[in-house]
Order: C-alpha cells, then structure tokens, then sequence
C-alpha cells in the first residue's frame, strides 16, 4: 500500500512540475518603436550596385541578444536532467525488486549509495567548514540511516523529489533571464555596411571593429561606436531613461539597441555582440538575480534550528521503540518539505507576475512588499510620462499663438519624439491645418529647421537658436527663466530669421496615477515624493494627486539617505524610480521597483520592472505579495500539521516507517496541491476565457 501511494505522489509531483515547465502562452508582445521617416527611411529594396547578403541561415529579421548567452545555464540543466533520468529509473527499479525481482537489488542499491553522495559530501563540509550542525547534515544521515535499514525505495523517491526541486531552481533562473533580454529589445540580424560609396547588406556576426555602417531612421544601432558622418536624433531611454531624445553627429558615441528616430548616420564600429555596453549590462543583470524567498530563508532557519533536537529525538527513540520508530522520528523533520514547495511557490507566482507584464527578479521583494507600508515615488518619468503637454503658447508680433503651434507642428511633421508628439498632438487638437515641408535639416544643438511654403522655419532650444542667429526678446528670456522655476520647458520658433514664439510644456500626469493613489491609500500606505524639481511643481503634483508627503530640490545622492531616515522610523520602504539617479536609492530601499523603458542602471538595481512601463502593473504585484504570503503559510501549516500528527503516533500507536513515511507523503501531497493552485486558477481563467465567445 505504501508502495502505491509514495508512487502516486512521486508522480503526481513529477507532472506538476512537468505541467508548470510547459511553455505557456507568450507574454503580450511589447509595442513596437516608433519609426520615423526624413526622406531617408529604410527600404526593401537593396542601395544600387550593392551586394545582398543573407544571414547563415537565410533569414532576415531580429535576432534576439539572449543568443549572446545561456549556454552555461543549458548544460548544468542537461547534466541535471540526466541525473533525474538515472534517478527515476533507479526508483522504478527499486520498486520491481521489491515486488517480483529481488536480484535487481544488486543494480539499485549501489545505484543509491551513489546518487546519494553528495548529500554525504555536504553534510561533511557543513560539519567540518561551518561547524555546526544544520540541515545538509541532517539530510546525510536521514539518507544513510534509511539505506542502512534497507528502505531503498523510500530513498529513490525522496532523491527524485529533491532533484525535482533543484530543476525548478535551474528553470526559474532561465525563465527570469529570459525576461531579462526581452526588456532590450532585438537587434537586426544584418546591416548596412559601406565600402567607398556602395552599401552591402552583410550578417550581423561578420561586423568588425573598424568596419562602418550605415543606420536609418526608425532603426536599431546594432553595435557600440563613433558617428563618422551624419546626424541623428536617437532614442537612449534603455540606457539613460532620459524621455528626451539625444541629438548627436559626428564625433559623438552610439551604443547598441538604442533607436535612430530622424535622420541617417554612418557609424565607425567599436565594440560588436558581447563586447557592447548592453551585452555587458545584461553580464550584470544574470550576475543580480536571486531567487530564494525571504519565507523560504526564514524556513530554512527554523529547519536548521529543529535539526539538533529532532537527531537527540531520534536518538532517544531508537532505544525504547527500535530503529523503525527511530527513523519515522527523523521523517517529522518538516524543513524538508518546505525545501521544495517554497521555491515551487515562488516560481508559481514569479509566472503569475511575467503574465501580469511584471518581471521579478528577486522572489524575496514579493514577501518583502507585503510588509511595505511606505512607498516613495520618484517624480519626474514615475509619476510623469515621457511626453508632456503643450500648456500654453507665446507668440510674438505680428504672428499669433495658432501659428506659431501651427509652423512648429509642420517642421515637426516627421518626428516621433516625445516634444515633437506632444506638439502634434496640440495642433490636432486646435486642428490647425499643416504645411509640407521641403529640405528638413537636422542641427546639433538640439533644433531643426525646415522650409515651410516660402518661409524658413526653426524649431528647438535658446541654444539653437543662438547657433542659428536668432536674438531672443527680453520678455521671452524672463519667461524662459519663469518657466525653468515652474519645471516647464519652452520649444522656441523663428520664422525666416525672426522671433516668432515660444511653446511652454509641462510634464504629462500618469493617467493612472490618481486611481492608483487612491487605491494605495485604501490600503492604510503611507505616500511620499522625491523630486530633484523645485519645489513649487513638486508640491503642485503633490497636491494634484493627494500625496500628503513630498521632498523637492533632493540632489541623487541624498535620495538614499532619505531612504534611510524612513527606515531608521521604523518605515519599510518600497521605492519607485527610472532614472541613473535613483540607482543608490533602490539599492538601499527595502522593496525596489522600476519601470520597462527606464535608465539600464535603474533596471540592473530595481528587483522588480513592470514592463508595460506605467504604474498600472503595481495594485496587482501588491495582491500578487499578498497571495504568495498566504500561499507560503498555507505550506508551512501542511508540513507541520502532520509533524505533529505523526510524532503522537509514533509514541502513542507506536507508528513505524510506513505510516510515518505515509503521513509526510500525504503532507507533501497536500502542500503541492497548495503550491499549484494558484498555476491551476490560472488555467481555469484562461479555460473560461476561451469557451465564453462560444458561448455568447
């Protein structure tokens, strides 16, 4: 009977863990980049005279950067598998001999002591390096000690099932890697390079440093190197977090994944594949990732803790109730069982946020959140969007403030970044008629100008406008100074060599972000902002959203120390930020959480990225911390419940291995159950889901 039943769950727990690796449905695809077009966009069509090279396999398209590594990752999990193979065969060996073929001892039994080595060679370097006495000991002579009583199957099942567990280990870190390179993007399988005044298509792996390459608008610079001839508007938010797009030319550094928007560059290659500032980011991202909870720490203390007085137990019984009772005493030690089914429910839950478009890289924030009672936000780009809003516009005579939106709007027709989007989008909504243009010029200095009908047009900031010579009225130097204070921007507009206006922006509210305040605030957290603004837009958005707390004119590295004073009150502190600056205070907070699309180093620092890059994601990843604490204690009830039941069994019904051992597998069973619920209410969503189009 206990043959059947320890087969029953050894497989029952060899398909969940089967099911739970199956690859489920893909993530939503991210939204792709927005693309531009200067009269120089990309074709299908190859350059005249040039050579079409296809990648080795033949395909054009991204090539995803994971393939830059995992191979490391692949082999320990092949060697892993190979030893679950060995063990699975030897438990259903095991299991024959005992019911028909005793002869296949021979094979199975040294077949053990052989799998079972490392735990041996474990507990020895805990007991000989570290000195104490702790779980790895434990598990040596518990394997040993059944070996020796001859409860070889017993010891096949338990093996498997540890092995299970380490394959859920090797698998959530290939799952969360996997997460990780998708926040990057892809980069194209092949490029443009120039030789002389002809462009060859050629693979992507055959670039070397020296070679140089041509890039286009609404495309991906592919490796790290120096402009050698052109100019580019160019999105770096994956490394800068900067919303802000980067004016550069010659002379002036590109780094792989970041997007060309406007204009064509030729760039002198530096750094190719693995030796880009992203591959080397990503090196640092897989070296930061952990995934051991906190719950699962905190049970491996008490499991260590209960280690000695379970062995004196043991010990006691052997004399007064012989070696059966004895080892069923050793089989009360619950630290075991919570070795699996806590990084079961981690990585449970882990897939739970990746479907909820959260990427956590650390199990441990989701136990530390549910703690959290303070959560600061970094202002600008947490709170804010990227793209702000036209508030107000300052013409000067003779042109009116519809012109000026409306001249501004032409020049920045083809533009895709964030100002030239909330320009557009301000004339659309005045609906104010635009104007082809002709000859767009793309300037250093941050500006562009364009003929516009008869007239020429210049769009950008004091300083180009200074490098283009236009004197700006004293007026409009005062409001530049106003609006500065204020944290608003002004876009400046000349019209053939004259002052026409000035557009003021301001940043853009999350719309979410009320509704998500109001819901923080139903949950009893106490809200703060921390700003390197003044103080007067700090306040005003502080004001705007109810955050009753707010620091303003906070340089970076006084955002840590903030941190810190909230944490010496006795806070626990989830800190919300993207940008570099805010690198040190996600480091120190108890809970750190950014934004897809942030600074690389905020992303590198922060345990936890909502990838749809806005805060809609963080109610959800709160109730996903509340369901893992629950779930977890659940685990710890059903590991010590039967503990308990099993102990008064062996003293009071003089219980032996079989009902002891009977008791922990239905214990187990039980906490597996509970480990897979929360995958199992997911696949009855996604069923009902699927049926209801069927049944409307």
């Amino acid at each position: 009977m206990f043959l059947a039943f320890a087969a029953l769950v050894a497989s029952g727990a060899v398909y969940a863990v089967h099911s739970l690796l199956q690859p489920g449905p893909s993530r939503k695809a991210h939204k792709p980049r927005p693309s531009a077009d200067n009269g120089t966009a990309p074709t299908a069509v190859p350059q005249p005279h040039s050579n079409t090279a296809l990648s080795p396999n033949g395909a054009r398209g991204p090539q995803p950067l994971e393939a830059l590594s995992l191979a490391g990752t692949r082999e320990e999990e092949r060697a892993l598998n190979r030893r679950l193979a060995v063990s699975a065969s030897v438990m259903g060996l095991t299991a024959l001999g005992y019911l028909a073929f005793p002869w296949l001892f021979l094979v199975t039994v040294p077949s053990l002591i052989y799998l079972t080595l490392p735990h041996l060679r474990d507990g020895y370097k805990e007991l000989t390096e570290q000195h104490r006495v702790g779980a790895e000991v434990f598990t040596a002579l518990s394997v040993y000690a059944m070996l020796a009583c001859g409860y070889f199957f017993l010891t096949s099942v338990l093996y498997v099932v540890f092995l299970l567990s380490q394959k859920l280990v090797y698998k959530t870190r290939d799952h969360s890697e996997r997460s990780l390179f998708d926040i990057f993007g892809e980069l194209p399988r092949s490029v443009w390079v120039q030789h002389g005044e002809v462009e060859v298509e050629v693979p992507i792996e055959t670039v070397q440093v020296g070679d140089r390459i041509v890039v286009r608008a609404g495309e991906a610079i592919p490796v790290d190197g120096i402009i050698a001839a052109g100019f580019a508007s160019i999105d770096q938010r994956m490394l800068t977090g900067e919303s802000q797009p980067a004016e550069k030319g010659p002379g002036d550094p590109v780094f792989a994944a970041t997007v060309v928007l406007s204009g064509k560059i030729a760039v002198h290659v530096e750094k190719v594949a693995g030796d880009t500032v992203v591959a080397q980011i990503q090196e640092i991202l897989r070296s930061t990732i952990d995934y051991r909870s906190s719950l699962q720490l905190r049970g491996e203390v008490i499991a260590d803790r209960t280690v000695l007085p379970t062995l004196a137990l043991s010990g006691i019984t052997l004399p007064l109730l012989g070696p059966d009772s004895a080892i069923a005493v050793l089989m009360v030690y619950f630290g075991y069982d919570m070795r699996i089914l806590a990084p079961l429910s981690v990585l449970n839950f882990l897939h739970l946020a990746s479907q909820e478009g959260i990427l956590v890289k650390d199990g441990r924030a989701l136990e530390a959140l549910e703690q959290v009672d303070t959560v600061v936000f970094d202002k600008t780009g947490t709170l804010t969007q990227d793209q702000p809003h036209v508030a107000d516009v300052h013409p000067c005579a003779p042109y009116t403030a519809d012109e000026v939106l409306a001249y501004a709007a032409s020049v920045e027709y083809r533009q895709t970044h964030p100002i030239a989007r909330a320009i557009q989008h301000a004339a659309a909504q005045h609906q104010l008629p635009l104007q082809p243009i002709e000859d767009t010029a793309y300037e250093l200095g941050y500006g562009l100008k364009a003929q516009v009908a008869t007239q020429l047009v210049r769009v950008g900031s004091a300083r180009f406008m200074e490098l283009e010579g236009v004197k700006l009225p004293a007026d409009m130097q005062e409001q530049q100074r106003s609006c500065h204070a204020r944290g608003a921007a002004l876009v400046f507009v000349a019209i053939d060599h004259e002052f026409g206006g000035a557009i003021e922006l301001h940043a853009t509210i999350r719309p979410e972000a009320k509704r998500l305040i109001e819901d923080l605030h139903q949950r009893h957290l106490t809200l703060c902002i921390i700003s390197g603004d003044h103080a007067e837009p700090t306040q005003q958005l502080a004001r705007e959203l109810g955050i009753e707390h707010y620091f303003a004119d906070v340089l970076p590295e006084d955002k840590a120390d903030l941190i810190a004073q909230l944490q010496q009150a006795g806070k626990k502190v989830c800190f919300i930020g993207d940008g570099i600056n805010d690198a040190i205070a996600l480091k120190r907070a108890d809970v750190s959480i950014s934004l897809r699309g942030a600074s690389t180093i905020a992303m590198d620092t922060a345990q936890i990225v909502l990838l749809d890059e806005s805060l809609h994601q963080l109610l959800p990843l709160f109730r996903l911390a509340d369901a893992l604490d629950t779930n977890m204690k659940v685990n710890f009830a059903l590991t010590i419940i039967p503990s308990v039941v099993t102990l008064c069994g062996i003293y009071f019904l003089q219980f032996g291995i079989f009902p002891a051992a009977m008791m922990a597998s239905l214990g187990f069973g039980l906490g597996l159950g509970n480990a897979m619920l929360p995958r199992l209410r997911q696949s009855q969503s996604l069923d009902r889901a699927k049926e209801e189009p069927h049944l409307q």
